[in-house]
Order: C-alpha cells, then sequence, then structure tokens
C-alpha cells in the first residue's frame, strides 16, 4: 500500500522526567529534544509536557509524493484544512486534536530475525537444547512501534479522517464502537474506539516472540508490580500475543509479538467482532481498569472544567 508504517508518535504528559524513565526501562533508547529510538525504527517516540496525558501528534510513512497528491485530494474532499509541501502534508483530526503528517519516508529495513525453535507434538526443532527463552539474560529491545489506541468522543469522524482522508485501511471492527486500521502490512496501526473523552489508551512494542514479551513484563513488574494491567494473553483481532503495563501517567504500554500480517489486500477479509473476540482469545479477563482507566473520570471532569 502506498503508506507504509506508523513512523512516530508524540505524547504529552504532565510528569515527563518520570516516564521518560519508566519507557527508558521498557526498553526504548534516550535519544535528544524528548526522542526515544527502537532498533530498527529509529525515533519513534517522543515525550513533551502537557497538562494531562494524551496523544499529541503522529507521522505516517508514505512512498512517493503522489501519494501526497492523493491525500491532499481526499481531505479536501471532506472539508478538513491542512498544510502541505511536495513531501508531506498535515491536518488536524477534529474531533480528537490530534495533528496527523504524512511524509514521504524510507521504509525500514529490519534485519532478518532467525525464528525461535519451538519443540512440539510431532516437531522436534530444538534437539538436546534448552529453550533460549529461558536462557536469555540481557534486555529487553522493542523491534518498532506498532500501533496506538486512542479513545474519541465521536470514534465516526476520526475513523472517517483515517481512512477517507489519510488512507489507512480496515482490518477488523467492533460495530458501533472501535475500528483496527492499518497504514502497513501490520493487522493494525490505529485503533479509535467510542469514549465520553478523547484520550490516549495504549502504545503498542514488537518484540521478537512471546518469551520477549513475558521477559520484558517480568522484569518491569519486578521493579514495580504496579505496572500490571493485563496479560499475558493472544489478541483475536491481530492474533498477537500481548501484555500490558501502565506508565507513571497513566497510559499503557504494550508488549506484543507474533501480529497478523496482510501483505495482498485482497487475501485479507476484514470481520466484524463482538463481546469478547473485540477484546482477546485467551488470557485472564480483563480488567475494569483497562476497558476504563481508573484516571478517566478525572481526565473528564478537567476537560469539563477547561471548557
Amino acid at each position: 500500500m502506498p503508506l507504509h508504517r506508523l513512523a512516530s508518535i508524540t505524547i504529552g504528559v504532565p510528569n515527563v522526567t518520570e516516564t521518560a524513565s519508566y519507557y527508558t526501562e521498557f526498553g526504548l533508547t534516550p535519544e535528544t529534544d524528548g526522542w526515544f529510538s527502537t532498533t530498527d525504527g529509529g525515533n519513534q517516540l517522543r515525550i513533551v509536557s502537557t497538562p494531562t496525558r494524551r496523544l499529541v501528534s503522529l507521522v505516517v510513512g508514505a512512498d512517493h509524493p503522489d501519494d501526497i497528491d492523493r491525500i491532499a485530494h481526499n481531505l479536501g474532499g471532506l472539508g478538513i484544512a491542512f498544510e502541505r509541501t511536495a513531501t508531506s502534508i498535515a491536518a488536524i483530526e477534529e474531533a480528537t486534536g490530534l495533528h496527523a503528517t504524512v511524509e514521504v519516508s524510507q521504509r525500514i529495513s529490519a534485519p532478518r530475525v532467525e525464528p525461535t525453535r519451538y519443540n512440539g507434538p510431532g516437531r522436534i526443532e530444538r534437539d538436546g537444547l534448552r529453550a533460549p527463552g529461558v536462557l536469555r539474560d540481557g534486555p529487553v529491545r522493542p523491534h518498532k512501534l506498532g500501533h496506538a489506541v486512542i479513545g474519541s468522543t465521536d470514534h465516526a469522524v476520526t475513523q472517517q479522517f483515517f481512512t477517507h482522508g489519510l488512507g489507512f485501511k480496515i482490518s477488523d471492527e467492533v460495530p458501533g464502537l472501535a475500528a483496527f486500521m492499518r497504514c502497513s502490512t501490520d493487522h493494525h496501526n490505529i485503533l479509535v474506539q467510542q469514549a465520553p473523552i478523547n484520550f490516549l489508551h495504549h502504545t503498542s512494542w514488537q518484540v521478537d516472540d512471546v518469551d520477549e514479551v513475558g521477559r520484558g513484563a517480568m522484569r518491569m513488574l519486578e521493579a514495580d508490580p504496579d505496572r500490571h494491567v493485563w496479560g499475558l494473553g493472544r489478541h483475536y483481532a491481530g492474533s498477537n500475543f500481548f501484555w500490558y503495563l501502565k506508565d507513571p501517567a497513566g497510559n499503557f504500554s504494550e508488549y506484543y509479538s507474533d501480529m497478523d500480517s496482510i501483505i495482498d489486500d485482497q487475501l485479507w477479509t476484514p470481520e466484524t467482532v463482538e463481546g469478547a473476540k473485540g477484546l482477546f482469545s485467551w488470557g485472564p479477563p480483563p480488567p475494569p481498569s483497562f476497558l476504563m482507566p481508573e484516571d478517566l473520570a478525572g481526565l473528564m471532569t478537567g476537560a469539563h472544567s477547561a471548557g
């Protein structure tokens, strides 16, 4: 597809120093000017100061200046104002106030990672050796930013901005509530869900395999058990293994592996997923705080007071 990745996000938090320390421990590498990098994706997270936690902006990679022309035409058709150059275009999503930029950039050239050798019934891939997952002792380093999930007070308007405006494609939907949308071959890069207030629900970071999901989460919990939110489990939409943790500002961060990949759009059939399927295939049931973060009432009160 002409779009090829979620290149970066900027999140705003009221406690920059604490939150920055968390994402360093999470496995991202601190850079200059509030940026953090992944091993394959370069600078992909920026943390800035805001009165309350929120997703401030995001950048999407595109292949060619023609893609910028197409997006300009689409946004104009929706009556959405934009700013553009020969190689980029930026607009503000009306419902959430999110600043989105699409820019021509190179695709990620990730080095090949050899498949993890797992033994199974009738399938011995690892003869006479302990599993790599029990031998690894180095820090877990996410390869790339996978996706971000946002709550919107008008998810239909936000969804239209991403699909009809920027050119994202829908992979699966929860009717009337949420849409899993992609700008790459990953099952989803943005999920928009209906919410009583606009907020950032979580960001998701790719690691090698389910062992890295577990190792990363356990190390974070050894330092602070209160970081635990939900996991270990496996989603139905996207099929990925997951474990969610909470940063000091209240945002959730997810380690994930084994996400569905959609190389040929014609070979993928979007589904309408309802009930538990919209959340997970197996694992512990999601806690109430995952569905309705504990600080949401406070965020709503603050937004109302500001209004």
